[in-house]
């Protein structure tokens, strides 16, 4: 395959953000260590079994296929030709990289990079990734909000609430002004991400109880549905050492907050983290053969014409919003 469609993994990324990220997520995962000692981390580990691991991939390749198709409709409402299989493979080698790579978005960069390059438009490519990933955060926002309206927790209080409410408003006001900006398709796409972000986000909270029920944690699940959801949410938060950091503080803030031990929390992010990085094992496939770079059989769109302040300002996007 030609150089042309070999793009290199992007570091278009500040020293300072990429430190902070990396400190952040150090620094949460240290303080955990002296607080709660290494026993719910070991414990952790020590409760995965096979099983466990093969539903987890199982359940990961309904969410991967959810979130593929989202980023194929949005895609190809900016005028790029995206097929889903090759939406799949990209989608597995980013959260490969998503998994191995400081912040947890320098995966879905190269991925929007890769798909752009194939289609001669970097900048809408970007731009494709930085829409499937924003709009699959609002849904997942107004989810987290429903859980905790109709689900029985300790949870729901007036602040959560608040808190959630404000972030889903804060989301749509971003999006809505950036659309008049960038998106030329008027959001006819939503009902479709609406539909795709909501199977992957019940793929992502069935993960969770299953490492909630692996890691020895017996409550009902509704009453963990909510609590998953708020960890999910905490997730999108870049500050993580290959994944580790915020997910983990996350468990244990909203585990104690719920009544239930921190450590368990702990645990149970300990086993999410390692499932979701061995569902993710595929996309070391797709990286090594480079089989997601091939451009799609249908006509490409013509060679990008946006400027080059365009192309850094939709890179920032996509960076920060990940």
């Amino acid at each position: 395959m030609g150089a042309a469609l070999r793009p290199s993994l992007p570091v278009r990324w500040s020293f300072p953000r990429r430190w902070l990220s990396l400190l952040s997520g150090a620094a949460v995962t240290t303080g955990l260590f002296l607080i709660l000692g290494p026993a719910p981390f070991l414990d952790g580990l020590a409760r995965i079994t096979p099983t466990c691991l093969v539903v987890a991939g199982l359940i990961a390749i309904v969410s991967t296929v959810a979130a593929a198709w989202r980023w194929a409709v949005i895609a190809r409402a900016l005028g790029l030709q995206l097929g889903l299989s090759t939406a799949v493979l990209a989608c597995y080698r980013s959260q490969l990289l998503n998994t191995i790579l400081p912040g947890g978005v320098l995966g879905d960069v190269h991925r929007g990079l890769s798909h752009g390059q194939s289609q001669h438009n970097r900048a809408r490519g970007l731009q494709a990734v930085f829409w499937e990933r924003t709009s699959g955060q609002v849904v997942q926002l107004g989810l987290a909000v429903l859980a905790l309206l109709v689900l029985p927790s300790p949870l729901r209080r007036w602040w959560v609430l608040v808190a959630l409410g404000v972030a889903v408003l804060a989301m749509v006001v971003v999006l809505t002004a950036l659309r008049r900006r960038t998106d030329p398709s008027g959001f006819r796409w939503w009902p479709a991400v609406l539909f795709g972000s909501s199977i992957a986000v019940i793929g992502h909270v069935a993960t969770f109880l299953l490492a909630a029920r692996t890691a020895g944690v017996q409550r009902p699940w509704f009453e963990l549905v909510p609590l998953a959801m708020l960890v999910l949410v905490a997730m999108a938060i870049p500050a993580n050492v290959a994944g580790w950091g915020a997910r983990e503080g996350a468990a244990a803030s909203v585990f104690a907050a719920a009544g239930l031990p921190a450590a368990a929390g702990v645990a149970t992010a300990t086993v999410y983290g390692v499932m979701v990085a061995v569902a993710a094992l595929p996309g070391a496939a797709v990286l090594l053969t480079g089989i997601a770079r091939r451009p799609e059989p249908e006509r490409a769109t013509a060679p990008e014409t946006e400027p080059a302040a365009d192309r850094e300002r939709v890179r920032e996007e996509v960076s920060v919003r990940g």
